[in-house]
């Protein structure tokens, strides 16, 4: 068992589209202390990357990351078997690598592809442009400091178990994982956290019914987060627990409008296993209607 740092030890953080003043302020006050910039991709050319970098500092709230954008089905896609696309697709991935890198961000998450993608036949070809995508990415953002983690995702997208994923990073050892809680479908937490181990550099943390991703706060799915925890300090997990779900809950969940406090409250009873406040109940009706697995 190798714990290197103690859940209690990592910083509470949410990846965030609010990047005002005001917002940041807010978040340090009910005592997040890092974000990651990630919004909708129309407006990452209007982030304010000199005034969010001093705002940053003078709050005491750490830039850890970046969100690199993404788009819905083939609009911008590392993976894509279109040649030009995937070259605008690599080129924009680099301009926000560059932007993270000149504003101290020294995590950039990736999403390996868009969906859907075939299962069988075609799918090799796909995870073989996106790891040869990946690893030219990685090897740029080295020169700014920066390190790409690839996400694992859901349904049929690429990476969506270990084993893919581990495919996927596999060639450039510059390359690490942001381990997303709520995209695993086929595969237990523990077995994935085990696989990838200290390739995890980064979390997004959100809670699930195991049929679809949701994006609930943790409690409100069926995750075992003690065992999750216990997971990723055995494997030596030294990064933040980051949040990544909305105030506005969705349509998958009967719940207010959470705060900022919720999320640190949430992150104490995490850290220290104990049991979350539930504030949430699961839609039944609305969450089979989009389930991706059906229930057993």
């Amino acid at each position: 068992m190798v714990i290197k740092m103690k859940a209690t030890e990592w910083i509470p953080a949410l990846s965030t589209g609010s990047l005002d003043t005001a917002s940041l302020k807010a978040m340090y006050s009910a005592g997040l202390r890092a974000i990651e910039i990630s919004t909708k991709p129309e407006l990452y050319p209007q982030i304010d990357w000199q005034r969010l970098t001093c705002d940053s500092e003078r709050i005491g709230i750490k830039l850890w990351s970046l969100h690199l954008p993404f788009y819905g089905p083939r609009r911008v896609d590392i993976s894509t078997t279109d040649s030009d696309m995937r070259s605008y697709s690599l080129e924009l991935m680099r301009e926000y690598i560059a932007k993270s890198g000149d504003a101290g961000i020294r995590i950039c998450v990736i999403h390996p592809s868009t969906e859907p993608n075939p299962i069988g036949e075609g799918r090799d070809e796909l995870i073989d442009i996106s790891s040869e995508s990946l690893a030219s990415l990685a090897d740029y953002a080295a020169k700014y400091g920066v390190t790409i983690a690839v996400e694992e995702l859901p349904r049929t997208c690429l990476g969506n178990n270990s084993s893919e994923l581990l495919r996927l990073i596999s060639k450039n050892d510059k390359l690490r994982v942001c381990f997303d809680t709520n995209h695993l479908l086929g595969e237990d937490h523990r077995s994935f956290i085990e696989a990838v181990g200290k390739k995890i550099i980064t979390l997004h943390v959100s809670d699930y019914d195991f049929l679809n991703e949701r994006h609930w706060l943790p409690g409100e799915g069926k995750i075992d987060w003690v065992g999750v925890i216990d997971a990723l300090e055995e494997v030596g997990y030294d990064g933040v627990l980051l949040y990544e779900l909305g105030l506005t809950p969705p349509n998958t969940i009967d719940r207010r409008e959470l705060t900022y406090a919720d999320f640190y409250n949430n992150y104490l009873s995490l850290v220290n296993k104990r049991p979350p406040e539930v504030f949430g109940k699961p839609i039944a009706e609305v969450c089979l209607k989009n389930a991706y697995v059906q229930p057993k």
